[in-house]
């Protein structure tokens, strides 16, 4: 009887061990599920610097306001873009292409323009300034809002990075700026002013591209 007592015991210690592992394997796939879900929400937006002719047509522009967008990249602040796109309902079209916004001077009535961002949380993006990673960013504006909608508040804005200093995975965080010009960033270090750095990065993109990623980065 004691014999049978104990193997009963033993197969539920059993049981409960591998119920514990099931739950922890899919609470463990269920975050990185999210983490794809949250990444994949980052590159839904289009960028307004980066658009192609197919992705503006895709939009609903005219072949003329196509080729005037096209013309006018990059676009250094949101002001000019929007003196183009007052025949469209921004208010929608913020909603899947903007330009995204530098944390740190970008005008609170910019931030307004986010969609899903009024007046309050306008204003909280300013009263954290100065942002030194985007990381301080999600830490900050996610004591207001819930994950999900931190992230998909990085479809909008950037936070410019220090060129002798910052970190390469903040430079990596850069809109449109992937491991390989991340690399290129930090290989030419130290920057003895934004000359230099345009001589140097100047090698690998064209005039345009250079102005885009300008507009990213600042010396001390």
């Amino acid at each position: 009887m004691k014999k049978n007592i104990s193997l009963i015991i033993k197969l539920i210690i059993i049981n409960i061990t591998l119920f514990s592992c099931d739950n922890t394997s899919s609470k463990k796939n269920k975050t990185n599920n999210t983490i794809k879900d949250q990444q994949d929400y980052v590159e839904s937006i289009l960028n307004f610097n980066l658009v192609s002719e197919s992705d503006l047509v895709s939009l609903g522009f005219s072949s003329d306001e196509v080729n005037t967008i096209l013309v006018n990249q990059p676009f250094l602040n949101l002001s000019k873009l929007i003196l183009l796109l007052d025949a469209h309902n921004k208010e929608e079209l913020f909603k899947k292409a903007f330009l995204p916004l530098n944390l740190n001077n970008a005008n609170e009535s910019d931030f307004q323009m986010i969609p899903g961002v009024g007046k309050k949380m306008a204003h909280e993006f300013v009263e954290y300034r100065p942002y030194s990673s985007i990381e301080e960013f999600k830490r900050e504006i996610g004591k207001y809002v819930d994950d999900s909608e931190v992230i998909r508040y990085l479809n909008y804005v950037f936070v410019p990075v220090e060129l002798n200093t910052s970190r390469e995975s903040d430079i990596k965080n850069l809109p449109g700026v992937g491991d390989k010009m991340a690399h290129e960033f930090i290989e030419y270090r130290p920057y003895k002013n934004i000359n230099h750095f345009r001589r140097e990065i100047g090698k690998y993109v064209d005039k345009k591209e250079l102005m885009r990623l300008e507009r990213f980065v600042y010396l001390k």
